[in-house]
């Protein structure tokens, strides 16, 4: 995504760009690592040097909260994003730690059939085990 799409994409997030905004979420787009936001925070300080980390905290709960980016809490230690908020589950590696996306259709995500006073509003899929490489 260039730098006009990640623009529109935020507007039509409801999200008033920003040269910050812009630039957090142009790197999600461009490092699809599930990064936290002290890796955003040590990656862009170099680029954009009036980031702060309040900056990119406040940032990320504002595309979360308007539907822009999913938080993924796989990591016990830290919160991920994932600009991908299309239908998928995750596996993080348990020995070294990388997080992958796995396609999911659908149907194969799991639906809440509970008590209609409950209005779930994300689900989130993901596996723990051995990546190939660490096999």
């Amino acid at each position: 995504m260039n730098n006009w799409e990640i623009r529109d994409y935020l507007v039509n997030h409801n999200i008033k760009p920003s040269v910050q905004r812009v630039a957090i979420m142009q790197y999600l787009v461009e490092h699809r690592t599930h990064p936290t936001i002290d890796e955003i925070y040590s990656e862009l300080l170099p680029e954009v040097p009036t980031l702060s980390k309040t900056t990119v905290y406040n940032t990320l709960k504002l595309f979360h909260d308007n539907k822009a980016v999913l938080s993924l809490t796989i990591d016990e230690k830290n919160v991920r994003f994932d600009w991908d908020t299309t239908p998928h589950a995750h596996f993080k590696c348990n020995k070294c730690g990388k997080i992958y996306d796995v396609p999911l259709q659908e149907s194969d995500i799991p639906s809440f059939r509970g008590e209609s006073e409950f209005v779930p509003e994300e689900t989130q899929v993901y596996f723990l085990g051995t990546c190939k490489k660490c096999i």
